[in-house]
């Protein structure tokens, strides 16, 4: 897997400061949220801890020793959370939820994967396809729960698949 390609922006100290003049500073922050999305969708994470991202290379280059304020990290978010690709976890904003691809999209990943491999009327466990064997490849294998289940809440709404629990676990069958 090749290394993380980081935008232009991101070698520029000035990207690291917020950028007084109105214009400059949306396009500084569209920047941003494009640069944290994809960050997330590269290295396949779905989760951020406010507390420990300033830490993280993304709001931190160490080649230029800069590091983006927390305060603007928050501005950062809040700019996601407005374009929909954020959901806070807590009362307290410290961890955040990134949605980098929308539940619908999940879930038509989830079900061309099902029928591909010929799984309608048969049932998988929640746990199988984020974490099973048969789907390391798959872009959603490691997809947060609560996303998944969102995503196959949308294929249930389109009878595609149906949510059941068994014997204490989770999982779903497609049709």
């Amino acid at each position: 897997m090749a290394a993380f390609e980081w935008p232009w922006q991101y070698k520029f100290p000035p990207f690291f400061t917020l950028q007084p003049n109105l214009e400059t500073r949306q396009k500084q922050l569209q920047a941003w949220c494009n640069l944290v999305l994809s960050y997330h969708k590269y290295n396949k994470l779905f989760s951020l801890d406010v507390t420990e991202a300033q830490s993280s290379p993304l709001f931190h280059n160490a080649d230029i020793n800069r590091k983006l304020p927390l305060d603007v990290v928050y501005i950062v978010l809040e700019e996601l959370r407005k374009k929909g690709n954020l959901e806070w976890s807590d009362k307290n904003k410290k961890r955040c939820l990134i949605v980098w691809r929308t539940p619908e999209q999940w879930g038509s990943l989830l079900y061309q994967w099902a029928t591909t491999n010929g799984l309608q009327n048969t049932v998988c466990t929640l746990y199988e396809l984020v974490s099973g064997d048969d789907t390391v490849k798959q872009e959603f294998h490691g997809l947060d729960m609560v996303l998944l289940t969102r995503s196959l809440k949308t294929l249930e709404v389109q009878r595609k698949a149906e949510l059941i629990s068994f014997d204490g676990n989770d999982g779903v069958k497609f049709f």
